[in-house]
């Protein structure tokens, strides 16, 4: 039975992470998908190229809280269905996976940036403030969202290591970063030639 509510909890968080508020937001909004402009990624930053600043900020906290909510709800009833580190982890990874791969979108999804951030806060406040920091940081000074994603993703599990050592979460956060860096891959080709566009930066229709 245990095996089965694990289950339930797994799948619960993948659907949770399936909804992109890139796609929810624009339509409710009245304005283009965002699969179809810019990087044509459903994320806060190809939403922000849409000049809606509104928006931008509710994909962003959209996708960011069902990702917190995912794992928190996780952990809220760990007591009472007896999950473990390990199910926590599989949760974790599961609303990420969901965000990258949402079935109520055709699996076609974001990068994981926000939602990666909200898994972390409700894994532990300190990791996430840490990563988000980082990212923060990254950003300020070099004005491009996705080499603060990139190096945010690198220090994302070194940033666990060091609060907790490894442990089954820790595999699942080395897991998001990995996913996260090939999500990025295009990203940081770009970034290499000189080609990539800052932040708030519109992207021409024709790239």
């Amino acid at each position: 039975m245990q095996t089965l509510h694990s289950l339930v909890a797994i799948v619960a968080a993948y659907l949770i992470g399936s909804v992109s508020f890139a796609v929810v937001v624009s339509r409710v909004m009245g304005l283009a998908d965002p699969r179809s402009y810019g990087s044509k990624n459903p994320g806060a930053t190809n939403v922000l190229r849409s000049g809606n600043k509104t928006a931008a900020l509710l994909t962003l906290l959209g996708d960011g809280a069902k990702g917190w909510l995912a794992v928190f709800l996780a952990r809220q009833f760990a007591p009472q269905f007896g999950f473990g580190d390990g199910t926590i982890a599989l949760v974790a990874l599961a609303a990420f996976v969901g965000h990258l791969f949402p079935v109520f979108h055709r699996f076609i999804g974001g990068k994981g940036v926000a939602t990666a951030a909200g898994v972390l806060l409700a894994l532990s406040p300190w990791l996430g403030l840490a990563t988000l920091l980082t990212w923060l940081i990254i950003a300020f000074f070099f004005r491009y969202s996705s080499l603060a994603a990139i190096v945010s993703a690198v220090f994302a599990p070194l940033w666990y290591l060091l609060l907790f050592g490894f442990d089954e979460i820790a595999a699942a956060v080395l897991v998001m970063s990995g996913l996260l860096l090939w999500r990025h891959r295009a990203n940081i080709g770009n970034l290499l030639a000189g080609k990539e566009s800052r932040i708030g930066q519109k992207k021409p229709a024709h790239r």
